[in-house]
Formats: C-alpha cells, sequence, structure tokens
C-alpha cells in the first residue's frame, strides 16, 4: 500500500480506538439513529439462513449482529479498523446471546480472506472513509461469491444532513481551517450522485442499483446532541480541539442557537439522508 493510504489508516485506526468509548455511551442512540440504513441493507442482500456474511467497517456491531440472527444456521465476520470498536461489538453481541459471529480487525484494502468466501457483504457507512475506494470494492468483488450480493450505506449531502452541518458549519464558519483536499476521506465525500454505483461498476459488480434512505437522530434535546457529537464525532472534536477556550464556547452557544431556532419546541428530532448502492457477483 502507498505511504500516504497506509499513514491515513493509521490515523484512522487511531482515531476510532480513541474514540471508542464515546460510541459505547451512545450505542443506543446512534444504532436507533442508523438502523433505518441497516434495515435496507438487510432487505437488499436478501439473506439466507445458511449464508456466511461479511460486515464491513462494523464499529460496535451492526448490522453484523442483526444480520447474524437472520443467519441462524450460517455465521457473520464483523471487521472493523479498530480493535476497541470490535471489543465493543463482541460485548454487544454477549448481551444479545448471539453466537455465530467472529470477529476480525483488518484493513479492507487488504481483507485476510480467501477468493469466493462470503454470500453477502454489508458495509454501513464505511465507504467514506476508505483510503482508497475502488481498492476496497476489488477487495470486496474477490472475496464474494458467484452470485454473491453487497449493499452499503454512504451519507447524502450535507444540505440533507443537518445533523452534520449544525456542528461541522458552525466550526468552518468560526475558524480558518485548512480545506480538505478533494476526494479525501470525509463524511460527505460519496455524496455526489452515482460516485460509488460508478465505482462498483470498476470493480466489475453487475446490476448496480442506488437509493436513498432518510433517518432521524432522536436526541430529543439540544443538550445530547452537543454532548453526543463531541464525543464520537472524529472531525468535529478534533476541530475544536485547535480553538481556545472563548472560541469553543462561542462555537457552542452558535451550535445551541441553530438547532434551537430549528426546533423551537425543543424536541430535537434531526433529519438526515443517506445512499445506499447494491450490486452482485456474477462470474
Amino acid at each position: 500500500m502507498e505511504q500516504q493510504l497506509e499513514e491515513i489508516r493509521e490515523q484512522q485506526k487511531a482515531s476510532w480506538n480513541k474514540f471508542s468509548p464515546g460510541w459505547k455511551k451512545w450505542d443506543n442512540l446512534m444504532m436507533d439513529f442508523l438502523q433505518p440504513m441497516g434495515d435496507e441493507i438487510i432487505k437488499l442482500l436478501r439473506l439466507k439462513d445458511t449464508d456466511t456474511v461479511l460486515d464491513i467497517a462494523a464499529g460496535t456491531g451492526e448490522p453484523g449482529l442483526t444480520i447474524a440472527k437472520i443467519v441462524s444456521n450460517g455465521k457473520v465476520v464483523i471487521t472493523d479498523l479498530s480493535d476497541d470498536m470490535l471489543e465493543i461489538a463482541r460485548e454487544n453481541a454477549t448481551l444479545k446471546g448471539i453466537k455465530n459471529i467472529e470477529t476480525q480487525a483488518c484493513d479492507v484494502c487488504e481483507l485476510p480472506f480467501a477468493d469466493d468466501t462470503f454470500d453477502a457483504i454489508s458495509c454501513r457507512f464505511g465507504f467514506m472513509f476508505f483510503p482508497d475506494m475502488l481498492l476496497a470494492a476489488k477487495e470486496m468483488q474477490r472475496v464474494l461469491k458467484p452470485g454473491g450480493r453487497i449493499a452499503t450505506a454512504v451519507w447524502n449531502g450535507p444540505e440533507k444532513n443537518f445533523w452534520v452541518t449544525a456542528a461541522m458549519g458552525t466550526i468552518n464558519r468560526n475558524m480558518e481551517l485548512s480545506p480538505q483536499s478533494p476526494g479525501s476521506p470525509g463524511m460527505f465525500r460519496c455524496a455526489k450522485d452515482n460516485l460509488l454505483v460508478d465505482i462498483f461498476q470498476q470493480a466489475e459488480f453487475s446490476n448496480v442499483s442506488q437509493r436513498e434512505v432518510a433517518g432521524k437522530l432522536k436526541s430529543n434535546t439540544t443538550d445530547v446532541y452537543w454532548n453526543m457529537m463531541t464525543e464520537v464525532a472524529a472531525p468535529f472534536v478534533a476541530a475544536l480541539s485547535k480553538a481556545d477556550d472563548d472560541m469553543k464556547e462561542k462555537i457552542k452557544k452558535e451550535v445551541y442557537q441553530l438547532v434551537n431556532e430549528k426546533y423551537p419546541d425543543g424536541n430535537v428530532q434531526i433529519d438526515s439522508s443517506a445512499l445506499i448502492i447494491y450490486g452482485e457477483k456474477l462470474n
């Protein structure tokens, strides 16, 4: 792997390990938020109870753990770059009495599995962060069996995801942060219409399709929204760490004002939008 991609991978691994306690704390809220996207992935995969499934960038375990209940006579291999996130996934599996899973920390661009191993692959909100998205897609295609299915979720554009822009937009307005280079890993990297469809087709997936799925972050209060974002959103926290106390307080005040203006009744239920991309390996 090129040195630059290697550096990105190591930075991401360190970041996800660092933020794993926040993800564990907010797991119930975040999993409820992301469930519609996981449900759509599962629907598209048309799983049989004997399937062997690979769940990539699974974080704290979803949708892999839900899939494991469906493939009761099969198994799910749950992977992530972060060992600490996978530790939470294992704890969640134990709490739910799910035994037909394995976990493996690995890089999606170098999957440690033989060709034609899996009946299906799920990947919820991983692609935006993969250093080389085409290489990742080709690796997924390689480990899928002929006839295998893949479904992935990525975030739609910023105009449809106020839950991100309320915080990050405020930071960007207040701080002179270096702009991301075009195409570099980030929340909205895959929002361009059919970008991932094209990548899937380049990776020789067939019957590729894209659809939009809506979600809702049910934080209920602005306090919960702010606290959650400052404990799970790595780009948000990294940017805030460069601000002095006065600037942090100014940003917090403006975020609260934005959210409270949008939800004047105090019931903070923030809409979101994701794209679900599906493909098949035919040969």
